[in-house]
């Protein structure tokens, strides 16, 4: 599996926050509306949309609106990209990216 390092960003970013980070471990249990969510945290409406926003943008989150909230589930596909980008990266292999720039460091 070949991915650009570029299009994981927003994941990692999206998860680099700790709210986000309790927000994708409730979602683990199913769909959720906005509204349980706000109940859970001491934030403002609009700044769980923030969250909410960042967290769709990435592609882990998907987002549906139900007439005044919007309702929310993970995007399990996507999610398991994303692990299995990072399972990728994280583990030795032949072509790693020490041994493409010719680093002399590189110890694999």
């Amino acid at each position: 599996m070949k991915h650009s390092h570029a299009e994981y960003v927003p994941a990692f970013k999206a998860l680099s926050d700790e709210t986000r980070l309790k927000i994708i471990d409730m979602l683990s249990c199913g769909e959720m509306c906005a509204c349980d969510i706000l109940e859970k945290f001491s934030i403002s409406q609009s700044t769980l949309s923030y969250h909410m926003k960042t967290l769709v943008d990435s592609g882990l989150v998907n987002g549906v609106r139900d007439g005044a909230w919007m309702r929310y589930t993970l995007n399990k596909e996507n999610s398991d990209v994303v692990l299995s980008f990072l399972t990728e990266i994280t583990n030795e292999k032949e072509d790693c990216i020490c041994k493409k720039n010719g680093n002399k460091d590189c110890n694999i």
